[in-house]
């Protein structure tokens, strides 16, 4: 493991030679500046008429060379008429198979989906089941509670007017 030391020196050093390219890099633009200033007005003027004619050449040779290229592959695979069946054949067939390979891809990943979202749609129906038994075993519940507590209060209030009938007669007997 690098010391501290080690480190900072590296890092110092990193420096130094970041700012040396920067400084080599301006340094160049500067020369080239100073060549462009150099130049008179006229051979700025040829530069740029040279230039004008020397890309579109340039770039008609590199499309020739690709061409050249082009051809030759395909005079290299299709020299006589046999080998140039055989290899369309050959090609046929590998794209076919290329073909089969991209659809058994698509045909899993539509399986694994469809899996997924099979799957996903059970548990939230699970899920919806359990709640909806939860809660109607709580309303059942709490039902049974409030009728059962409602019976309580019937039979209390009705305990309660037998006894206040029973002592009004009680008075009225003992006052007549």
């Amino acid at each position: 493991m690098a010391t501290p030391n080690q480190t900072q020196r590296r890092a110092t050093t990193s420096r130094r030679s970041a700012a040396a390219k920067r400084r080599s890099a301006a340094a160049k633009r500067a020369a080239a500046t100073r060549e462009a200033q150099q130049r008179t007005p006229v051979e700025q003027v040829q530069q740029a008429a040279e230039r004008a004619v020397l890309i579109p050449v340039g770039a008609a040779l590199t499309a020739t060379d690709r061409v050249s290229e082009a051809v030759a592959d395909l005079t290299r695979t299709y020299t006589t008429r046999e080998t140039a069946q055989k290899q369309v054949e050959r090609d046929l067939r590998r794209f076919e198979r290329r073909g089969t390979t991209a659809r058994n891809r698509v045909e899993r990943q539509l399986k694994k989906t469809r899996t997924r979202v099979e799957r996903l749609l059970r548990q939230r129906r699970t899920r919806a089941v359990r709640v909806v038994k939860r809660n109607r075993t709580q309303l059942e519940r709490q039902a049974k509670n409030v009728r059962r507590d409602l019976e309580r209060q019937s039979k209390a209030a009705q305990k309660r007017v037998e006894d206040a009938v029973a002592t009004a007669q009680e008075r009225v007997g003992t006052t007549a």
